[in-house]
């Protein structure tokens, strides 16, 4: 989504840094690098764990959505409440959409894998498959992420480390399904395009980080002209893939509200300030809580059949997608020390161009 940002005007990490695995299904957005800005009222950790908590009910609140409606409209209402949300926030911080007509090329392909695309995806894949499920396959991201970047990207250097990384979280995958079983239980269709959904945000995130690098926009901006031609594209082909809803039933409606303007919406801006305030590598330790919250929202509240080799099969899961991330040797930074290192690096290259 490959460049490296300069900490003015960011819009995506840079990949000559291990890879960082994109936050979530809600995520679709560049996250912003750490800027020096004043820190929030409220304690970064409280808003880490609402966070987790509004991305990991995200596909409680797409399965609800699906009991109403059609899975493109319900990613078509996600998408026009999430734009609502951003283009509100770029009013009150006084920014403007992208201007030049290429940037807003860039942004179509982007909204398609990272919004239209996935979003639908795991909406059609929710009509048959668990969401708990849905969330697992979700935390594949960072794998398929990896898997892309040894093949596409010539300066992220495999490492074994790495690699049993990639073998082991695949190997959580085939847990999670029941491999053994010949997949019983699972609609294999369902399940796929779960995956290819979790893949497509890998996809996307390389694009946008080749293509959107040097723009010069905030990433504010970029994220609120991506979701805007994302609700476009949602537009014009949701009527042709489904037939328009005939009845709007509260429940399902409300379900989608709050899908799109705080799981897409509110959770991005969330996710802007805890980047801004405590670095990118704390803040992406949400991908590893989403699948606890959706796989407990979907028992919980949907009472979802819970077999012990989906969790088991989910952190194998999340332990191959943490050691795809590590580099031998490596200890995390406080924050501190990593914003005076942005900052001082926005000093040495001030006034040069911005993935």
């Amino acid at each position: 989504m490959s460049t490296a940002t300069t900490p003015e005007q960011p819009s995506a990490p840079s990949v000559r840094t291990a890879p960082t695995p994109p936050l979530s299904s809600d995520s679709s957005v560049a996250p912003a690098a750490p800027n020096g800005q004043g820190r929030s009222a409220v304690d970064w950790r409280i808003r880490f764990g609402a966070l987790c908590l509004i991305w990991g009910c995200s596909y409680l609140f797409i399965k609800v959505g699906t009991d109403g409606f059609p899975p493109a409209f319900v990613t078509l209402g996600r998408m026009l409440f999430g734009t609502a949300v951003l283009v509100a926030a770029l009013m009150i911080k006084r920014e403007r959409l992208p201007r030049a007509p290429r940037t807003w090329a860039h942004l179509f392909v982007a909204a398609v894998l990272l919004n239209a695309l996935p979003f639908t995806l795991f909406a059609y894949a929710e009509t048959t498959i668990p969401s708990t499920l849905a969330g697992i396959c979700n935390a594949t991201t960072p794998l398929w992420g990896m898997l892309l970047s040894l093949v596409a990207l010539s300066d992220d250097r495999p490492t074994r480390r790495r690699i049993a990384g990639l073998g082991l979280g695949f190997a959580g995958v085939l847990t999670v399904l029941g491999a053994w079983q010949g997949f019983s239980g699972q609609d294999p269709a369902g399940t796929a395009m779960a995956l290819i959904a979790s893949a497509s945000y890998a996809v996307g995130w390389v694009y946008v980080r080749r293509t959107l690098s040097h723009t010069g926009d905030s990433n504010l901006s970029l994220s609120g002209g991506q979701l805007l031609m994302g609700t476009v594209q949602m537009a014009v082909t949701a009527p042709l893939l489904s037939p328009l809803p005939s009845s709007f039933p509260v429940g399902p409606l409300l379900a989608v509200f709050t899908l799109g303007a705080l799981g897409t919406g509110l959770a991005f801006l969330l996710q802007y300030g805890l980047v801004a305030e405590v670095g990118p590598t704390t803040a992406t330790l949400s991908t590893y809580f989403i699948p606890v919250v959706a796989t407990t929202a979907g028992v919980v509240f949907l009472g979802e059949d819970l077999a012990w080799n989906t969790p088991v099969g989910a952190v194998i899961v999340l332990a191959g997608a943490a050691l795809t991330q590590s580099r031998p040797g490596s200890t995390p930074k406080p924050a501190r020390p990593e914003r005076a290192r942005f900052r001082r690096a926005g000093r040495d290259r001030a006034g040069s161009a911005q993935s």
